[in-house]
């Protein structure tokens, strides 16, 4: 079959051409799927595409034309896939349902231990060659009250690691994980997570009901002065509202790998350009925010996962076997 991959960089060509070993013709496509580049997706059968590219209605009509059969999305997350014109296109939408949960958990951990310690501020000061300890300190994990929304394979591996840290873990999913109901995790109500949390970490996915979940309703509720942490999708937090906490010290620490407006950001070199995002410049002002660039995910096992499950469902697609796809439908 003919792939175009789409959002494509030095590490998706090298992991998806290792697995693929010449069973299809892959072309590798460095800008983003969008309406101005779905012409490039002509005399292909599969795009493949991630997370910051756009399939709207109008970029699934073009690939229809185009005769595409298949999305085959190298990523977990969909919301950014129209499924209902993809239904009418007849086009099949297949997703990686999982990858590496230990990938996503354990930088979430590492995000909430370096703004605890102050590491990132440290490092630079000793780069200055100031060794001093003001401002730095921090608090012990063991024994806080940790909120954890969303329990999927992610969620369950960040809350067996800070069971492990001896922290009070404090759940809330519509979907309760039997597998996390064997741990020493406790599932509460939404607004007990508000109020009882010293931490609360996002590992649920963006959907109508979880949009914005983090807004000034919610914050107003949290106690002062907590730690937020969102390695999922990033508009499960209202940044305008977040902005505002901060700037009173409501909330205490941040970190994100994920935000909003990342689609024209993320996964690119702009250190030429001038940041003309206000919302992500005001962020970035804060001593007590910690930024990475949607790199939760990037381990070299979970890469490898993503691209044996990407060809695993393009397979599916080219022996006519149903079962083997990990299909999105609407």
């Amino acid at each position: 079959m003919k792939i175009a991959v789409f959002s494509s960089k030095p590490y998706d060509r090298a992991h998806l051409s290792a697995v693929n070993q010449d069973q299809h013709q892959m072309t590798f496509f460095e800008p983003h799927l969008d309406e101005q580049t779905a012409i490039l997706a002509q005399g292909f059968d599969v795009v493949c595409c991630f997370v910051n590219d756009t399939l709207s209605a109008p970029v699934i009509r073009t690939l229809a034309d185009h005769r595409v059969q298949m999305i085959a999305l190298r990523c977990a997350g969909f919301n950014n896939v129209d499924l209902v014109q993809a239904d009418a296109s007849g086009i099949l939408v297949a997703r990686v349902p999982e990858y590496s949960p230990y990938a996503v958990a354990e930088h979430a951990v590492a995000l909430a231990l370096s703004l605890n310690r102050n590491l990132h501020r440290a490092h630079n000061r000793v780069r200055e060659n100031d060794y001093s300890l003001h401002g730095l300190l921090g608090f012990d994990m063991h024994g806080k009250t940790v909120g954890v929304i969303g329990t999927g394979k992610i969620g369950l591996a960040f809350c067996n690691i800070l069971l492990g840290f001896g922290c009070r873990v404090n759940c809330y999913d519509p979907c309760p994980n039997p597998e996390l109901e064997k741990t020493a995790a406790t599932y509460v109500p939404l607004e007990q997570i508000w109020t009882d949390s010293d931490i609360i970490s996002l590992h649920c996915p963006l959907l109508a009901t979880t949009r914005h979940i983090i807004n000034s309703n919610s914050i107003h509720q949290m106690k002062p002065g907590l730690m937020l942490i969102n390695t999922s999708r990033g508009a499960l937090i209202d940044t305008r509202a977040v902005i505002d906490a901060l700037k009173m010290g409501h909330i205490g620490y941040l970190g994100l790998d994920v935000y909003e407006e990342e689609a024209e950001l993320f996964f690119e070199d702009n250190s030429d350009e001038i940041l003309h995002d206000d919302m992500l410049a005001r962020l970035q002002t804060f001593k007590n925010v910690l930024i990475t660039g949607h790199q939760a995910f990037f381990t070299q096992e979970a890469l490898t996962a993503i691209a044996e499950i990407t060809l695993r469902n393009i397979n599916g697609l080219a022996n006519n076997d149903p079962a083997a796809i990990y299909q999105v439908k609407q």
